[in-house]
């Protein structure tokens, strides 16, 4: 029998303490690195988990360490009551960090982001890999880069803190981007976020530049050095900097060429029902079943714990093996 408070860990001691949720595998957008270009079969409303379903689960774990949760999709806004869902995490005194992962698209219609704010979200990650009307279309299929900008407009004007912009590092992206991104650092206190591209599902897109590159563009054309920078909320792998005299900063994400597998602290379930390991692995534990079977609090953390002792050391996805990961990211959650 476990006892409440008793830690998660995996099988390598790590502790886990950070869960990601996807709440629905809709999404507005059709990004050419999350959805393949056929699509998807929708999942039926009976086949993810019910609200109801996630509080229980996030309940029981809060028992064990979970104090941080994001929520993702798909695009998590446009799943019905995802306000009044944030309310009721936010009543659970064990959930400390509260987030969402979204395209923004959504944020400035019916207030939205103030909503949000108002039900108890901390922060909130917008998903924005270019600045150019053309090349966003291309690249999130019917996405409208404009109500993304209201949308970010949105949370800062909320008070979501902070608000943190998502940037895969694509063929996408050019230095007309940098220099949209430099000016919005020395105006807002926003953290823009590079993100190595992961080749994951279809081969549609492709990276240009390394992470190193686009440092180095940011230091030319802001005209300074970026200094590091420790105290930024989240609980990711991202490393901050900051360029001299600006209000946000820079932060870098290198899932490829710099792994940080040896500190992670997620472990993530799918809106049909799956608990990950890890996002790059094919592995996945069915919780679904068990929970409409009538099981107790204790076998809903049994089977966490038990698929956190499989998860391995670290990931071994390379550029050669692009197909290797099955399920598309918009089935998985950013």
């Amino acid at each position: 029998m476990s006892r409440a408070g008793e830690e998660m860990l995996d099988g390598y001691k790590r502790v886990i303490d950070y869960l990601r949720i996807s709440v629905t595998d809709r999404c507005n957008f059709r990004c050419r690195y999350c959805m393949p270009p056929q699509g998807i079969q929708l999942l039926d409303s009976q086949e993810i988990l019910s609200y109801e379903e996630l509080l229980r689960i996030i309940t029981v774990l809060g028992q064990h360490g979970i104090s941080k949760i994001r929520i993702t999709g798909g695009e998590p806004l446009l799943r019905r009551g995802i306000v009044d869902f944030i309310r009721q995490i936010r009543k659970l005194d064990t959930i400390k960090d509260l987030s969402m992962t979204t395209n923004g698209s959504l944020l400035s219609q019916g207030h939205m982001a103030l909503r949000l704010k108002q039900a108890g979200l901390d922060r909130i990650n917008i998903s924005m890999d270019t600045t150019n009307f053309i090349r966003f279309a291309h690249i999130t299929g019917q996405g409208q880069l404009k109500q993304v900008l209201a949308g970010v407009k949105s949370a800062l004007e909320a008070g979501l803190n902070p608000v943190k912009l998502n940037v895969v590092v694509t063929e996408a992206l050019c230095d007309s981007d940098l220099s949209y991104f430099i000016t919005q650092v020395y105006q807002h206190p926003i953290a823009i976020r590079f993100i190595e591209y992961m080749p994951i599902g279809e081969k549609n897109m492709g990276q240009k530049i390394s992470i190193a590159i686009v440092k180095s563009k940011i230091e030319f054309q802001g005209q300074g050095v970026l200094e590091p920078v420790m105290n930024i909320e989240g609980n990711g792998p991202a490393r901050y900097y900051r360029l001299p005299g600006a209000q946000g900063v820079f932060g870098f994400i290198t899932p490829m060429s710099e792994q940080f597998c040896n500190s992670c602290n997620r472990i993530r379930l799918t809106a049909d029902g799956k608990i990950k390991s890890c996002l790059l692995s094919n592995q996945e534990t069915d919780i679904k079943s068990l929970l409409r079977k009538g099981c107790d609090d204790e076998e809903i953390y049994r089977l966490f714990t038990n698929t956190l002792r499989s998860k391995h050391l670290q990931h071994s996805l390379s550029y050669k093996d692009q197909a290797s990961v099955r399920r598309p990211m918009v089935r998985v959650g950013g």
